[in-house]
């Protein structure tokens, strides 16, 4: 019998060897990998966040969301995120965030509104990967958390087929729209007053 997928996460998370861990190698802990689960993946290195890998984590967000916008079923990272390596520790914390997700999510989500969860091109839904992609990107103190989440629920309503999960990611990638546009208003504004008056000095 095949162990949950939590329960596999946690054992690789055990097993894996001393010295840099690469991305590759916690993708094929999930076993046969999917769309929903690599978003998964790298949304968790940017809630943790994982040092230094911020920039090409958005890179590979970006990728997966092409995929999805030409319908495409990636089931590998681009060679380049694949690469990219951390720390045994923070590999395990990945890993061990991943098992907590899979295991709430494997408890509450089931198959329902599947339309949300369309298994071919979804332009709307590859926009929004996309956009907290690129939010994620941006040089924002915590400007990553809610996209990532966003990313992270739109993740497991892809695995489990639950759109109510893709549901709520919209929304969180709403939410982190209308917060991101606001923190860039407040620095526009913060900027123009502190410039004037040096200008007209």
């Amino acid at each position: 019998m095949t162990a949950p997928i939590d329960q596999r996460l946690r054992d690789a998370a055990a097993a894996l060897p001393d010295g840099p861990v690469s991305l590759q190698t916690l993708a094929q802990a999930h076993g046969p990998s999917a769309q929903g689960s690599l978003l998964m993946l790298l949304s968790a290195l940017c809630l943790l966040p994982v040092p230094g890998v911020g920039t090409l984590l958005g890179l590979g967000m970006i990728a997966l969301s092409l995929a999805l916008w030409r319908g495409e079923a990636t089931h590998c990272l681009p060679e380049r995120i694949a690469g990219v390596e951390m720390s045994r520790l923070w590999a395990q914390r990945v890993l061990k965030l991943l098992a907590s997700i899979y295991a709430v999510a494997g408890r509450i989500s089931k198959e329902r509104l599947s339309h949300l969860t369309p298994s071919g091109r979804c332009a709307w839904l590859a926009a929004t990967v996309g956009l907290m992609a690129v939010i994620i990107v941006l040089p924002i103190p915590f400007g990553n958390v809610l996209p990532a989440l966003a990313i992270t629920f739109i993740g497991v309503g892809q695995v489990f087929r639950d759109g109510v999960a893709v549901a709520l990611g919209f929304a969180t990638a709403c939410l982190a729209v209308l917060l991101t546009a606001g923190m860039v208003s407040v620095a526009w504004i913060w900027a123009w007053d502190w410039a004037v008056p040096w200008l007209l000095a």
